[in-house]
């Protein structure tokens, strides 16, 4: 069990990351290569990945490195998940090439100790396999992670506006509320499944929360209580599992696109979070939001630099049917 405990002054240091945390992508997306849960969400990408990897030969590498370092169990160090790379993929490059040569042996030691890694591993804790670590994610992750990462930060997008809502609606602890099942919030306690138990007492520090793509079922936090509290948990995924069927009605009345961009407003989003999303251009999104706008289903507000973009109660009917419709099993007449 994971239990992350709140003080009245870390509800008020609550944050939620802006964009995907690099590291932790890593980490999830070799677990998801690695074991059958989520595979269904992810088989085009693991299909496309493996041949990637396979012709440029990483395989090898995530074979004997980066799959043993990072393996879908309960523990993996912490060093190759630094707080830094909330700033991007080069400062937390940086942030591993700078921990300590002590640091590293004592968490490849715990390493060890838990899956059996044996001793092949702890040349990563010298300056050399350092680099070579640094290398090996750096290359795994322009051809696992780059080639999606529009979509990642979409649904990072889509998941935040999902909890600026809970947060507007029901304060901090609505927020907190909302990343159940992953989550789940008993104040002042914040509590998820885990495969150990880990005790994390915030003590004013705060806690940064870190939507992940390639996160699936619970949520991780570092294994060392003592590293700034952080916990990495799934977005929120309606657009892309369970929601082709419901999207047949609308795509077939407005266009896939468009039906795509008018079910996202629900949640409140921007031109250029619809645009990632749906796959298109900002021009394209801002020409679909005008038709739906036109036509009564959009409402747009405008507030210093940032267009947010909702359903109208006219929109969200129609959302509603459509989704109705889908469930009863009419879409293929509409």
């Amino acid at each position: 069990m994971l239990r992350i405990f709140f003080t009245h002054e870390d509800l008020a240091k609550m944050r939620v990351a802006t964009t995907c945390d690099p590291f932790w992508e890593i980490v999830f997306s070799l677990h998801r290569l690695q074991g059958r849960p989520g595979r269904w969400a992810y088989a085009g990408w693991i299909r496309s990945v493996r041949a990637r990897l396979a012709d440029t030969g990483l395989d090898r590498i995530v074979r004997s490195m980066l799959g043993p370092l990072l393996p879908r169990k309960s523990y993996f160090p912490d060093f190759v998940t630094p707080a830094e790379a909330q700033h991007g993929f080069d400062a937390g490059a940086e942030a591993i090439l700078a921990a300590s040569e002590r640091l590293v042996l004592d968490e490849l030691a715990k390493l060890d100790r838990v899956h059996g890694t044996g001793t092949r591993l702890r040349r990563l804790a010298d300056p050399d396999g350092r680099r070579e670590l640094v290398s090996a994610l750096r290359a795994y992750h322009a051809v696992a992670i780059k080639p999606v990462e529009e979509l990642m930060q979409a649904r990072v997008d889509a998941d935040r506006a999902v909890r600026a809502r809970a947060l507007l609606d029901g304060g901090v602890e609505g927020l907190l509320r909302s990343l159940a099942p992953a989550l789940r919030w008993k104040p002042p306690v914040l509590e998820a499944e885990y495969p150990g138990n880990l005790d994390i007492h915030l003590d004013g520090r705060g806690l940064r929360l870190v939507p992940s793509y390639f996160c699936w079922g619970q949520p991780v936090s570092m294994a060392d209580p003592e590293l700034p509290p952080v916990v990495a948990y799934p977005v929120v995924r309606d657009q892309e599992s369970g929601s082709t069927r419901a999207e047949a009605p609308l795509s077939r009345l407005l266009g896939q696109s468009r039906a795509l961009i008018l079910r996202a407003t629900a949640a409140g989003m921007t031109t250029g979070e619809l645009a990632r999303l749906a796959g298109v251009s900002p021009a394209t999104a801002s020409h679909h939001l005008s038709v739906l706008r036109d036509n009564g289903l959009v409402s747009t507000v405008r507030n210093a630099n940032m267009t947010l973009h909702t359903l109208t109660p006219a929109g969200a009917n129609l959302v509603r049917s459509a989704r109705s419709m889908a469930d009863a099993g009419f879409s293929s007449q509409v």
